[in-house]
């Protein structure tokens, strides 16, 4: 009897182990394919953020000089005749345009600095270190500033805070301290703000515009409301460029909105619907609305009607028993709604970019700025972590509410 029970338990673990085993492999492609299109992607960005290797990998002489300075007296004679090592060792002007690239980030002015010294670096080839100071002085004055080689020396290290720092309108001063960035400076916590508040707003229109009628769909038959649902999901089949267009059409000053308005003697001159804050939320609203429907109209399609009716017949108002009856049960569609939608749109960018004026583009505009314009990797991908890090903190406020976890608690 013992020997016929560990043959079964044995035989159990067996077909346990092979339903595992069958189960992997069949998600095995799915999480490979996740792993290299969004895990690996992200990791990347998330590194990117806190690397600094241009100045690490062009000046190494320079950054082992500069390491017992004290960032406070003049830049010492051989950091000169180190400097001028590296310009002589790197091979292309590209490392030279790196180089200087993430300088002048810092320090404005920094780019001519070096790319002058660059192309003069084979006059200091056979220099000693106060006649490379004396080179470099004569090129331009500005070689004996002692915040350029602070710059240097902050970012000799491969890895760096700073970037992420900037993010958050911080820096790090002369002696290593955090320090907040001078007002004039001061952009991105501001730029994450607005962000955060049209996301907000948008969300919030979304949800009033969606409520009722994602109710009244509910209210319907179900192949009646199938039909309607495809008008709703039209939005998801127009490309994003054609929508926007076809909002600057009608939202200009001598388009239809404006048109029809002033045919119902509604207003005597054109209202400012594009280039600002409106049309950008009336674009956005109008792509995002559908994220907003379709998780209230699947929650509401299965709140059983007798339950308000059973509030009615017990003396109950109709708009009070919809009230507290009805309206409780549907959070769960509302939460998962209003966190989809907030987190969609604090990541957009091009309606913003065509709709919007200066004081209306969101953070992912700063994070395509300095990607494509500036070339500053290590910003875009500080930035870009900003928002990430923004997305997981709602998405975990989704997880926790979305179930009606939040709801019960």
């Amino acid at each position: 009897m013992a020997g016929s029970e560990a043959d079964a338990a044995r035989a159990l673990a067996r077909d346990r182990r092979a339903r595992v085993l069958q189960a992997l492999g069949l998600t095995a492609p799915l999480l490979v394919f996740l792993a290299f299109t969004f895990l690996i992607p992200i990791g990347a960005l998330l590194m990117r953020a806190v690397e600094n290797p241009e100045v690490a990998r062009a000046l190494p002489a320079t950054v082992a000089v500069l390491d017992s300075w004290d960032t406070v007296s003049a830049p010492p004679d051989g950091a000169y005749r180190a400097f001028a090592d590296d310009l002589l060792a790197m091979a292309e002007p590209a490392d030279a345009g790196g180089l200087a690239r993430r300088l002048n980030s810092e320090l404005p002015g920094a780019r001519s600095l070096v790319m002058g010294a660059f192309r003069q670096r084979e006059s200091f080839a056979t220099l000693d270190a106060p006649a490379a100071k004396a080179a470099f002085l004569a090129l331009d004055e500005r070689w004996q500033q002692p915040e350029l080689w602070r710059v240097i020396a902050r970012n000799g290290s491969r890895w760096t805070p700073d970037y992420l720092l900037a993010s958050v309108d911080r820096r790090r001063d002369a002696t290593g301290d955090v320090v907040a960035v001078p007002e004039e400076q001061a952009v991105f916590v501001r730029i994450l703000l607005r962000t955060l508040g049209i996301g907000a707003t948008v969300t919030l229109v979304c949800l009033v515009l969606a409520y009722p009628l994602a109710w009244w769909l509910s209210t319907l038959p179900v192949r009646k409301a199938n039909r309607l649902l495809i008008l709703v999901l039209v939005p998801f089949w127009t490309s994003v460029l054609v929508r926007v267009a076809a909002w600057i059409v009608l939202l200009q000053s001598e388009g239809l909105v404006n048109r029809a308005l002033a045919g119902l003697g509604w207003i005597d001159r054109p209202l400012e619907l594009l280039f600002n804050r409106t049309g950008v939320i009336i674009a956005m609203v109008h792509i995002l609305l559908p994220f907003m429907i379709l998780p209230l109209y699947s929650v509401m399609k299965g709140i059983p009607r007798d339950y308000q009716r059973a509030a009615v017949s017990l003396g109950s108002h109709p708009l009070g028993a919809f009230v507290r009856v009805f309206v409780p049960q549907t959070l769960p569609g509302v939460t998962a709604g209003v966190l989809l939608v907030f987190i969609l749109a604090i990541g957009y960018y091009v309606t913003p970019a065509l709709l919007g004026g200066p004081a209306d583009q969101m953070l992912s505009s700063s994070v395509a700025q300095y990607a494509n314009v500036e070339l500053n990797w290590g910003m875009a991908c500080a930035l870009g972590a900003v928002l990430l890090t923004a997305t997981l903190v709602l998405y975990g406020v989704y997880r926790r509410f979305a179930t009606g976890e939040g709801l019960t608690a």
